[in-house]
C-alpha cells in the first residue's frame, strides 16, 4: 500500500509534463541541461566542473514525497506562466531535490533535486530546484507571481556525480550517496562540501532501465592537488 501511495504521489507531481512535453517511456529528452566539463571519470562516477547558471528554487516542509509533489507544482507553475510577464519558460533537466540545511550552501543544477533534513518526519525542510535556460539572465527572467519561488545565480563549481538507472527512493538514494562519498574519500582529490542531492531526468512513467538518475555532491579540490 505504501509503495502504491508513493508512486501515485510521484505521478501527480509530474503529470503536468504529460501535457507540456513529448517525453516517452524510453526516456528520450530534449530539454537543455546545465553546461559542464568532465574532469575525472571512473565507471558511473564523475567529477564535473559546472559553468555558472541560474536556478529557480523553492523550499517545502513535509515528507520526502509531499515535498516532491508540492515543490514541483510550485516551480512548474512559474515556468508555465505564473509570473509577471505571463511568459512560458522552457523546461530543463534535471530536477534536483535536497534537504534544506541552513548551515550548508545550497547549490542546485538541472535536473530537479530534493533532499530532507530529518527524512522520517513530516516537518522536514526540502529544497527543489529547476535550472533556467541559458538564454536568460537575472535581469531578463520574469518575476515570479509566487513569492515561494526564488531566482538565484549559481557560480561555477565542482560537483561529484554518480549516475544510476531504475526506480529511486529515499533508501536507494542514501545507498547511492554512500557509494559516491566512499569513492570521493578513497580515490579522488576532492572533498565533499554539501549534502547529497538527488537529480532526476525523467518523468515517472519512463521505463526503469531507460531512466537517468544521479546523486550529486558539491566538492572542492584539495589544496595540494592539481586539477
Amino acid at each position: 500500500m505504501k509503495f502504491f501511495k508513493e508512486n501515485i504521489q510521484r505521478l501527480s507531481a509530474t503529470v503536468v509534463l504529460i501535457i507540456s512535453t513529448g517525453c516517452s517511456v524510453f526516456g528520450i529528452r530534449n530539454e537543455e541541461q546545465p553546461d559542464y566539463q568532465v574532469i575525472q571519470k571512473q565507471e558511473n562516477k564523475e567529477i564535473r566542473k559546472y559553468a555558472p547558471h541560474i536556478i529557480a528554487k523553492t523550499s517545502v516542509v513535509g515528507t520526502y514525497d509531499e515535498a516532491q509533489s508540492q515543490g514541483f507544482r510550485i516551480l512548474a507553475g512559474y515556468i508555465f506562466g505564473k509570473n509577471k510577464s505571463k511568459q512560458k519558460i522552457d523546461m530543463t533537466a534535471p530536477v534536483v531535490q535536497k534537504q534544506e540545511d541552513s548551515s550548508q550552501k545550497i547549490a542546485m543544477t538541472a535536473p530537479v533535486t530534493l533532499s530532507p533534513q530529518n527524512e522520517n518526519q513530516a516537518n522536514d525542510s526540502w529544497v527543489m530546484t529547476f535550472s533556467m535556460p541559458s538564454k536568460f539572465t537575472m535581469e531578463t527572467l520574469p518575476t515570479p507571481d509566487d513569492d515561494r519561488v526564488i531566482l538565484e545565480q549559481v557560480p561555477a563549481r565542482h560537483v561529484a556525480a554518480l549516475t544510476f538507472s531504475g526506480f529511486w527512493g529515499l533508501e536507494k538514494n542514501k545507498r547511492k550517496a554512500d557509494e559516491l562519498l566512499s569513492w570521493l574519500n578513497g580515490t579522488t582529490n576532492f572533498t565533499p562540501i554539501s549534502a547529497p542531492m538527488f537529480a532526476g531526468y525523467n518523468p515517472p512513467w519512463t521505463l526503469p532501465f531507460f531512466r537517468r538518475n544521479e546523486m550529486l555532491i558539491e566538492v572542492t579540490q584539495k589544496a595540494d592537488s592539481p586539477e
